[in-house]
């Protein structure tokens, strides 16, 4: 009898641990990623890294379906799988990782965590009404990031600066997008198999883009220091916390697996001032604290009215 106890309590304890530990690794890795797009871009253009870094973790992760002879997407379901890969992968990674170029890892970290914020806005302009309680965060957040921006005054008059703000506003916004379309069509297909063609889908995209542009660089001009950026990204970026963020999403309710939203922000700042220099002053701290705290009541609001 005792020995039933145990196990029934040991299962149970596994049951949540692992999803636990899985949000645990999302909050901190890909809080770790901005840095390492970072440092990737400052060698590199940054759409071209996207470009690789989605080809890369594609591969793999088809490759393993293929393997494992797992059925592939029919019918409607390429129309869906063509559609996140632009929003999620092409537009929103590759802006982001291009945005990225022109600012701090936190400050890009920050402006990429506002994507609830979107969620609302696009809801909002779909015709269904703003809660009291996102409207409030909505402002709160909105403060948060005047008192950031605080101390990048100066730099709004740069204009590679304000170009970095638009890339990044703009990758903020495709995700907001992609998100709800994937709650939208989550239950038709494998998210793992579904992932891997995304990245191998935009990495086409892009790639046509980049070359018809002229922007990339010979492979061989590439420096060691950005193949380790995209062998980071790759693996763990692209890999294991994308199936970290999965598996803690199917596992945990919506209020805990969001968690990572406010605790990759504060990775980048912190690991940025350690790593790159960055600056990390009073205002900047406070900003954030308050943006975040924002982005709380914005996302409670979303799962009090079931927005997503």
């Amino acid at each position: 009898m005792r020995t039933k106890i145990q196990n029934a309590v040991s299962g149970k304890i596994d049951a949540i641990g692992l999803p636990i530990l899985a949000l645990c690794w999302v909050s901190f890795f890909w809080g770790t990623t901005w840095l390492a797009s970072k440092e990737g871009v400052r060698h590199m253009p940054g759409l071209q890294l996207a470009n690789i870094r989605q080809l890369l973790g594609g591969v793999l992760y088809v490759g393993y379906f293929i393997l494992k002879k797992q059925p592939w997407p029919k019918g409607k379901q390429w129309r869906t799988i063509i559609v996140l890969s632009i929003l999620n992968f092409a537009l929103s990674n590759g802006l982001s990782t291009w945005g990225v170029k022109y600012m701090s890892s936190g400050l890009g970290a920050i402006i990429s965590a506002l994507f609830p914020i979107w969620i609302i806005i696009i809801n909002f302009f779909n015709g269904k009404k703003i809660a009291r309680m996102a409207l409030l965060g909505i402002l709160i957040s909105f403060a948060g990031i005047c008192i950031i921006f605080i101390d990048y005054i100066a730099d709004f008059l740069k204009p590679e600066f304000q170009f970095g703000i638009i890339l990044m506003t703009a990758s903020t916004i495709t995700w907001a997008f992609g998100i709800l379309e994937t709650k939208k069509q989550a239950a038709n297909f494998n998210p793992y198999f579904s992932l891997g063609l995304q990245m191998l889908i935009s990495s086409v995209l892009l790639f046509g883009i980049t070359e018809a542009s002229g922007i990339n660089i010979p492979l061989s001009e590439i420096p060691l220091a950005s193949w380790w950026s995209i062998g980071y990204l790759v693996i763990i970026g692209s890999v294991l916390t994308f199936i970290a963020f999965i598996y803690s999403l199917q596992n945990l309710p919506t209020e805990i697996s969001s968690i990572y939203v406010y605790i990759n922000p504060i990775v980048a700042m912190v690991l940025g001032s350690f790593i790159f220099g960055e600056v990390l002053t009073q205002a900047i701290v406070i900003g954030a604290a308050v943006t975040l705290v924002g982005l709380y009541l914005v996302n409670k609001a979303i799962r009090k009215n079931k927005v997503i």
